[in-house]
C-alpha cells in the first residue's frame, strides 16, 4: 500500500515538517521505495515535484524537505507499486485541467475491474489503476457539469458520491483538490489534524525531530494535515471510518 499527505491551510504555509516525516516512510521507516510525489499550490498555479526513487534516497526530497514552499493547498504521496511498473508516468500525485483549474489526485488502495471505468477526454498516460480512477472522476464530473457550475462545494459534493462507487471496486483511500477545497475519502485508513491557536510543539514519530508552531504561525492561522498513518507522536489526530469523506477548504473542515 502506499502512504498519502495532503495540506490545507487559510495561509501559505510550508510542509517541511510533515515532509520530513512522510519521506523517512519511503524506504527507511516503510516499504513505500516505488517513487514519491508532491504538488504546491499557488493561487491557480501548481508546482509538481515527482521521482521514481525512493523518497528516503532521493536528492529532490531532500530539497522539498528542507526548503519552505510556501502554499495553501498540497498533496503528496509515496508509492508501494501494485498495479503499473516504477517509473515517473506511474508516480503520484496526478494533475489534470477542468474549468480553468488545475485538479490534483492521489490515491492509496488496490482498484480491480477499473481498466472498464469510462474516462472519455482524461485519458490516463500511466497504467496504473490509481490515474484511470482520476480520469474517470474528472469524466464523470465533466459530464454531469458540461459547464463550470455555480458552487464547486456541489461539485465536490458529486465526487464524494462517485468515490462511493470507487469503493465498491476495493481500497479507495483518496486526497483530491482544486487549490481551494481540498477532499478526503477514507476505506480503510486515513488520519487528520487540524492545528490553530493556541500552536504547541509537535513531534514525528519517524524521525527525531520537532517543532514549536507557535514560533512559526500567527494567532489566525488555521492548517489541516492528512496523513495515512498520523505523524505525529504526541497529538491527537482524527482516524476516519470506512466510507467516511470530508471536505476542507483553507483548512476549516466543511
Amino acid at each position: 500500500m502506499c502512504e498519502l499527505l495532503g495540506m490545507s491551510a487559510n495561509v501559505p504555509t510550508d510542509i517541511c515538517f510533515s515532509f520530513k516525516g512522510l519521506k523517512e516512510r519511503g524506504g527507511r521507516t516503510g516499504p513505500h521505495r516505488d517513487g514519491w510525489g508532491v504538488a504546491f499550490y499557488e493561487g491557480k498555479g501548481v508546482c509538481t515535484f515527482k521521482d521514481a526513487l525512493p523518497s528516503y534516497e532521493s536528492e529532490i526530497a531532500r530539497l522539498v524537505s528542507d526548503y519552505p514552499i510556501k502554499s495553501c493547498a498540497v498533496v503528496a504521496h509515496i508509492r508501494q507499486a501494485n498495479r503499473g511498473r516504477v517509473s515517473l508516468q506511474n508516480t503520484h500525485p496526478f494533475t489534470r485541467e477542468l474549468w480553468g483549474r488545475y485538479w490534483t489526485y492521489a490515491h492509496n488502495g488496490q482498484l480491480h475491474d477499473y481498466k472498464d471505468l469510462p474516462v472519455a477526454r482524461f485519458q490516463p498516460v500511466g497504467t496504473t489503476d490509481s490515474e484511470r480512477a482520476f480520469c474517470y472522476l474528472m469524466s464523470e464530473l465533466d459530464k454531469r457539469y458540461p459547464t463550470k457550475p455555480r458552487s464547486r462545494k456541489a461539485a465536490f459534493r458529486f465526487l464524494q458520491k462517485k468515490a462511493k462507487s470507487l469503493q465498491q471496486l476495493g481500497v479507495f483511500n483518496m486526497l483530491l483538490t482544486d487549490g481551494e477545497y481540498l477532499l478526503t475519502y477514507c476505506t480503510t485508513k486515513l488520519h487528520w489534524i487540524t492545528r490553530r491557536a493556541p500552536f504547541g510543539i509537535a513531534r514525528l514519530s519517524d524521525v527525531d525531530v520537532d517543532i514549536d508552531f507557535a514560533r512559526e504561525t500567527t494567532p489566525n492561522d488555521v492548517v489541516t494535515v492528512i496523513a495515512t498513518e498520523p505523524l505525529t507522536l504526541n497529538e491527537q489526530w482524527h482516524k476516519m471510518a470506512p466510507g467516511e469523506s470530508q471536505l476542507f477548504r483553507y483548512g476549516e473542515p466543511i
